[in-house]
């Protein structure tokens, strides 16, 4: 073999060996397959999602009939996993062109610095949830051909004035992080034949109390006719049921 061929292999590998390992970063628990180079399908993918309470049931009714969804409640009541499944359904079934995840790039508590690599892998740490969520509902290799595409974006907070998302299924997580004017300005970047959800728990804000937007704007909203405000509950609540008791109290 020629000192030329081994190196062209050795590059080769070493790419591989990267995207391997970025795929890793992005979509823990991932296992690969060393025959294709791809990562084998996640078992624990589920094809119907459905309530398990009468909030969340609701919740995937007002997903149904309207284009912008406001949903508020405490931990663990599904508000995430529900609207990134209402959105590969969508998207599978070619309701929408794409999916848009948004995500504020706020630390719970504590500063972590700067973070290496391309803007998706800054990211990664932030939008975890929104893509453990993908990981259930998509297999690893399909989720990584939709993200490739550009099927399925993700879209930072602070990027997306001025744009007009149509034909899309918008999920914005973690909106108790946000400002007034910032969901001010995410909720009319709604566009033609698009669905928005945003999903936050206004007693669980990394932000100052007064700063936080989710309260005020899910109340002056509630009155306006086509958007549906669900507010979900303790009872609603599908983790550990310590998880309720806990909340009860603190």
């Amino acid at each position: 073999m020629s000192k030329r061929t081994a190196k062209r292999r050795q590059g080769a590998f070493n790419a591989e060996h990267y995207q391997e390992e970025k795929v890793r970063a992005l979509f823990p628990g991932t296992n690969w397959s060393p025959d294709d180079g791809e990562p084998m399908r996640d078992q624990r993918y589920i094809k119907n999602v459905k309530p398990r309470s009468e909030g969340q049931a609701r919740l995937m009714t007002a997903i149904d009939d309207h284009n912008l969804v406001m949903a508020m409640g405490p931990a663990g009541t599904g508000k995430t996993y529900l609207a990134v499944s209402k959105a590969v359904e969508a998207l599978e079934s070619g309701q929408v062109g794409r999916i848009v995840l948004s995500r504020p790039a706020v630390e719970a508590g504590e500063h972590i610095g700067f973070l290496p690599g391309a803007l998706e892998e800054k990211l990664a740490p932030y939008l975890r949830p929104l893509y453990d969520a993908l990981a259930d509902r998509l297999s690893p290799k399909r989720l990584k051909a939709l993200m490739a595409e550009g099927l399925i974006e993700i879209a930072p907070i602070a990027y997306m004035r001025g744009r007009t998302l149509n034909n899309a299924y918008i999920v914005v997580d973690e909106a108790q992080n946000c400002t007034y004017g910032q969901l001010k300005m995410l909720l009319t970047r709604l566009g033609w034949n698009s669905t928005m959800v945003v999903t936050g728990d206004p007693a669980q804000t990394d932000l100052l109390p007064e700063m936080s937007g989710l309260k005020d704007i899910c109340e002056r909203l509630e009155g306006v006719q086509d958007i549906a405000v669900i507010r979900l509950e303790a009872k609603d609540i599908v983790r550990h049921p310590l998880v309720a008791s806990m909340l009860d109290v603190l």
